[in-house]
């Protein structure tokens, strides 16, 4: 099948739709643009379609280009037949070109080339035809010479042949493939190793493949990897051979016995191994892909987390021996004051630090206190609610997490924003940040730190970095970012910039002392026209010279949406004072597809714009749940079986999510206790940032896990 009929059925999609998101995309547009300014091209995708549809067009290109090469290979060696060339035409994937190709492919030194070079291979032909017309060993004894002074060398080496042309079968393997893959058994036994403990539930382990959740493969791939498991794929043979005799065997009591045994050897020693091994492989290819989508799916909502405008935060970056370090930053992010204080063991100095802490509150009239929760949180936690007893303002405080803020501040990056301060300074700098404004600070972090999912570590690392810097860049660019304060981190993730752009837009921003208008980005250097198509409806110029400027309307619609505002009587000024109320019950009346027309624009762009200019400036993250603060703590030794909590999601995987309570440890919440009704996968239920009420189920204080529950509780509430 042509690409674009493929990419046409698997999406679903038109046509005409399919060859312009291929042309748009192989002209270079970003996914972000072309989701949000190209909709009538192709029907309105979200950018999570376009990134697969990128993904699967970019396979598909691979499979093509994988074919040529192997058509190419096989016709030099004079051995292209049709049958060859329908069977490379029909296959899907590129595991099946690959099976098309293995007989063809050079190998290294085998038993079977090792015979072929002593001239045995029309020795092998008379064996694998097991024709009546031969008595294979008279046969045999034709290739006695010096190479092969032996019948049962000539034998062996024919059986070796065959073996490998067994194995080398692409109809076969295709066929035992699918059998693995749906009766196949992973077993696991548990190795003498000092970390075995950690997989004592693997401990005689059997699950059918087809029904092996991908955090449990991931879980048996990391023991085996550290030797603490043996892993085996075990299968009834009979299933196997069944097949393997239906394509090779033919009764014939000459050859039968000989057949037998290079069926055994084939399945034994180069089938069933290199099947296991490509089994083992897809398992764990499609767990990365599974677990990637939950870091994927995780990472949104938390980049997408309400940001707390207009506070003063006090960061405190928790330690016990080294002190707790303190930064206060203003209203827009600057560094006002910095501290260390010691509330914490072996000083534990209590008082000194409320007093240090309740000076700088008064001074720059703190409100909330971001509390880091790495080493000595707790602790930490506790000093702070004690401190709001002191303070005569309402100050209230959030435990953020601190995932990957020591990888910032020790970073390049986090020496240039802060070249005066140590390292711990900027962590406690980034934590305040990280509750005021989560998206700016944390694409300063590399995606893979942020700490979300499972197993990262244990992933294609350039895969997950792909797909969770799409994640970032879909963010960044579905809130839009304020080109006059905006960082060189933030800016590098909009469409059509990098670093090296980024970097040269602040540099003329200082130069020009901030920009004024979109159009003064043509004048930053190495920012030419098609990076400028690509930003620029992205970027927000706030308090500018043209209202349009603030808002996600591209310039190239500029004329059109005057058009639309002359066609109602209304002017820029209108939007500006947010007179607009009633455009879109207007346009409604007129009716959309003329309004559209009139105004020189499809549907869809007539209703971006319309949304746009009814709310300059919204940051679509103010209608996101607000980060939950608190004034007081829970200990954990004070739950209860039983109690109530309002609690907030801070990860999901596979098995469940994870919710704090407000206690040191988040609390799990398993699958099976999400809801009352049957649940696939957890992010049917929750995702990253959910407010959600549970129930306490269990505590194990030596363990340090806490069970919940959602099931009934806010029925129990009512």
């Amino acid at each position: 099948m042509e690409i674009k009929e493929q990419l046409s059925s698997e999406f679903g999609l038109r046509h005409d739709y399919v060859e312009n998101i291929i042309n748009l995309i192989d002209e270079g547009n970003t996914i972000p643009f072309i989701a949000r300014y190209r909709k009538e091209m192709h029907g309105s995708c979200d950018d999570q379609v376009l990134r697969d549809f990128a993904d699967r067009l970019k396979y598909l290109r691979n499979l093509n280009d994988e074919k040529e090469k192997v058509q190419k290979v096989i016709t030099e060696q004079g051995k292209w037949t049709d049958e060859i060339a329908k069977a490379l035409e029909n296959a899907m994937t590129l595991t099946e070109v690959e099976d098309i190709y293995r007989p063809y492919k050079p190998k290294r030194k085998t038993r079977a080339s090792v015979a072929i070079a002593k001239g045995l291979e029309p020795l092998a032909d008379i064996l694998q035809a097991q024709s009546k017309s031969f008595v294979f060993l008279e046969e045999a004894e034709k290739y006695i010479k010096e190479e092969v002074p032996t019948v049962e060398e000539a034998v062996q080496g024919a059986k070796d042949i065959v073996a490998e042309r067994i194995s080398d079968s692409a109809e076969l393997r295709k066929e035992l493939r699918e059998i693995l893959a749906e009766k196949a058994f992973i077993n696991c036994t548990l190795l003498e190793n000092e970390n075995n403990l950690t997989y004592e539930t693997y401990a005689g382990f059997k699950q059918e493949v087809k029904n092996l959740p991908s955090h449990r493969i991931l879980a048996i791939n990391r023991g085996e990897k550290e030797k603490c498991l043996k892993v085996e794929v075990t299968i009834e043979e009979k299933l196997m051979f069944d097949v393997i005799n239906h394509h090779f065997k033919k009764n014939n009591p000459d050859t039968d016995a000989y057949m037998e045994e290079v069926i055994r050897d084939s399945y034994d020693r180069l089938l069933f191994p290199s099947l296991e091994r490509e089994l083992r492989s897809n398992l764990t290819d499609r767990a990365d892909e599974q677990a990637i989508k939950m870091f994927e799916v995780n990472l949104k909502p938390l980049l997408l987390e309400a940001p707390l405008k207009n506070n003063i935060i006090l960061g405190l970056d928790p330690a016990y021996r080294t002190g707790c370090k303190i930064a206060v930053i203003d209203k827009n992010g600057a560094v006002l004051d910095t501290t260390v204080i010691y509330p914490t063991p072996p000083q534990s100095k209590t008082e000194e630090s409320i007093e240090k802490l309740k000076k700088l509150i008064e001074k720059y009239n703190v409100n909330i206190i971001s509390i880091g929760n790495g080493t000595a949180s707790k602790e930490a936690e506790i000093f702070v609610a004690e401190l709001i007893k002191h303070v005569d303002r309402p100050v209230s405080y959030a435990v953020v997490s601190e995932a990957g803020a020591s990888v910032y501040s020790a970073s390049k990056l986090g020496a240039e924003e802060f070249p005066d301060y140590d390292v711990s300074l900027r962590s406690a700098v980034s934590i305040a940040r990280r509750l005021q404004d989560p998206l700016a600070e944390l694409i300063k972090i590399d995606v893979k730190s942020i700490g979300v999912g499972q197993y990262q570590h244990d992933m294609p690392q350039n895969r997950l970095t792909e797909v969770l810097t799409g994640v970032v860049e879909d963010c960044v660019n579905s809130v839009g970012v304020d080109l006059n304060t905006a960082s060189p981190s933030l800016l590098s993730y909009v469409s059509g910039l990098n670093m090296s752009i980024a970097k040269n837009i602040v540099t003329y921003r200082t130069k020009i002392k901030g920009f004024k208008n979109r159009e003064e980005l043509l004048s930053v250097p190495k920012l030419g026209p098609k990076a400028y198509e690509q930003c620029a409806g992205f970027l927000r110029v706030v308090g500018g010279e043209n209202i349009l400027d603030n808002t996600a309307v591209h310039p190239e619609s500029y004329d059109a949406t005057r058009k639309l505002l002359k066609l109602f009587n209304m002017s820029e000024e209108d939007v500006k004072n947010n007179n607009l109320v009633l455009l879109s019950k207007l346009i409604e009346e007129k009716g959309e597809e003329k309004v559209a027309k009139e105004c020189g624009v499809g549907v869809p762009t007539l209703k971006d714009i319309t949304s746009e200019l009814q709310k300059p400036g919204r940051d679509i993250r103010e209608s996101m749940p607000k980060p939950v603060l608190r004034s007081d703590v829970i200990h954990m030794e004070d739950l209860q079986a039983g109690m109530i909590f309002d609690g907030v999601v801070r990860n999901v995987v596979d098995f469940g999510a994870f919710v704090d309570i407000g206690v040191h440890q988040d609390g799990l919440v398993h699958i099976s206790q999400l809801s009352d009704g049957y649940v696939k996968h957890p992010s049917e239920v929750v995702k990253v940032g959910d407010k959600v009420k549970v129930k306490v189920l269990s505590v194990d204080l030596n363990k340090k896990r806490i069970s919940l529950t959602m099931k009934g509780v806010e029925e129990e509430e009512k």
